[in-house]
């Protein structure tokens, strides 16, 4: 395509979540409060498992790096939309775009990848409970952590490679909160059916059979409980159903997102609402509700700052 007949689009436009400035007030205030309640759960997870010496072991030390994908994942994109709720023009620039689709997929898909790894983790705890911190020692626990990260780096500049050469010469709206693939490539100017065929078959394909991937593999050690004694398997059927109810929680919206082709659907600002603002929110409430041992670490560390302040 001749690039010198169209001027190229400098900045892309959010619609956002409502025109109305009463009710982007309101929503302003409420997610505001989301966001701060994922800023504070998920430090406080982060605070908790460093701080108590009983936590450290493989399960949370994987809990941990969960909440650090979740705070800077729920970061790429709500304090923008809190910004843009009190903006009169929503606006982002061509080079900040393509930013937050690369922090965007680079941490989501790391999420995706780590959910795997702790799903390992259970796996191990059950299957092989005398030999557990013997094979999920800290050398294995951090290269499991860093191979995610690398495996989200991969996933997300392949998308962001596919993207940069795409020409786009207007229009320049986007009828979302925050820049992703499918909305940002239907405003190319050029064909783009294989280049969504391509990124559908990496996020939606890679997505969904993960999934399933997952969700196999907690079957299989709930299966493996039945051998187990009543107290242990309550407990273990205990965190793995705080590990499916996540695993649920953040696959299923990406399989609606990118396992399909990318046209407009009236529940995707609701979906991407979850997926991208809710979900980080949910996860350390989930986590620290469903777990005895985290509950009595925080009431510990919380007395503990009591009895420091009156000091």
């Amino acid at each position: 395509m001749d690039s010198g007949n169209h001027t190229w689009v400098s900045e892309f436009v959010f619609l956002g979540l409502s025109q109305t400035q009463e009710l982007q007030f309101f929503l302003f205030l409420l997610f505001l409060f989301v966001y701060t309640t994922t800023v504070t759960g998920n430090l406080l997870i982060m605070v908790t498992v460093t701080s108590d010496s009983r936590l450290h072991t493989p399960m949370y030390f994987l809990l941990r790096n969960l909440a650090v994908l979740d705070l800077c994942f729920s970061s790429v994109t709500a304090p923008k939309m809190l910004v843009d709720f009190l903006a009169e023009k929503k606006t982002i620039s061509y080079q900040g775009c393509m930013a937050q689709i690369f922090f965007f997929h680079l941490l989501g898909g790391g999420t995706v990848f780590f959910l795997s790894v702790m799903a390992y983790d259970r796996y191990i705890a059950i299957s092989r409970p005398l030999h557990y911190v013997t094979i999920m020692n800290t050398q294995v626990c951090v290269g499991l952590v860093v191979a995610t990260w690398i495996g989200g780096f991969v996933h997300s500049i392949v998308q962001l490679v596919l993207m940069l050469p795409l020409p786009f010469c207007g229009p320049n709206i986007l009828d979302n909160f925050y820049c992703d693939i499918p909305q940002v490539l239907r405003l190319a100017c050029t064909d783009t059916s294989i280049l969504e065929f391509l990124m559908i078959s990496n996020s939606g394909m890679l997505v969904f059979i993960w999934f399933l991937l997952v969700l196999i593999s907690y079957t299989v050690i709930l299966v493996m409980l039945r051998s187990h004694s009543v107290q242990a398997r309550r407990k273990a059927a205990s965190t793995c159903t705080t590990h499916i109810i996540v695993v649920s929680m953040i696959f299923i919206p990406s399989i609606y997102i990118y396992a399909r082709p990318f046209t407009s659907f009236p529940m995707d600002k609701a979906v991407s609402i979850s997926h991208t603002v809710m979900t980080p929110m949910l996860n350390p409430i989930i986590y620290a509700l469903r777990n005895q041992e985290m509950q009595a670490t925080m009431k510990r560390l919380g007395k503990r700052l009591v009895i420091s302040s009156r000091k």
